[in-house]
């Protein structure tokens, strides 16, 4: 764990290679919010971050939330999750569901893309199964711009967990 005063020193290069994987494959977001160093705080590091994400062309914007593995979804099953995700998912025990239980994902996971174009992104620490199959549920019927700030919403506390692990306040 490195403090904020450490990390506004970094070099582009060094703060991309120690906050790069904060955002679920998307490195490009520390890269572009590097030069606005330095950070009074850790919020600070973050909302620049997020400003990073809300800012990016909305095509950019949509191939990062499809970037994120469905939950208890393909990449789960293969193993092939990032360190971070495999242990946000297991977290919510996502990783010893049942098989009905990965039916209903599997289905409200498609129904949500189909309507969407992205997968339903929640950040699923202290929730447990039953809650986030829930929640799949309730923002289908949601407007798709009223669901891409959700699912944004829904990274943001993603990543700010992820920082707090990251860099010391």
């Amino acid at each position: 764990m490195l403090d904020l005063a450490t990390i506004n020193q970094l070099d582009e290069k060094a703060f991309v290679a120690l906050l790069g994987g904060v955002f679920e494959h998307a490195p490009w977001v520390a890269e572009a919010t590097w030069p606005h160093r330095p950070f009074a705080n850790l919020e600070a590091l973050h909302d620049a971050m997020m400003q990073t994400v809300r800012a990016a062309p909305a095509e950019r914007r949509r191939t990062f939330l499809n970037n994120h593995p469905e939950l208890a979804g393909p990449e789960a099953r293969a193993r092939s999750l990032t360190a971070d995700s495999a242990s946000e998912q297991g977290s919510a025990g996502l990783d010893r569901i049942t098989a009905d239980e990965a039916a209903a994902f599997d289905r409200l996971n498609a129904a949500y893309r189909a309507r969407f174009g992205f997968p339903f992104i929640i950040a699923v620490r202290r929730r447990g199964r039953a809650e986030i199959l829930a929640a799949i549920a309730a923002r289908l019927a949601r407007d798709p711009a009223v669901e891409e700030a959700t699912a944004l919403e829904e990274v943001a506390q993603i990543t700010r967990l992820r920082l707090d692990g990251l860099v010391a306040d």
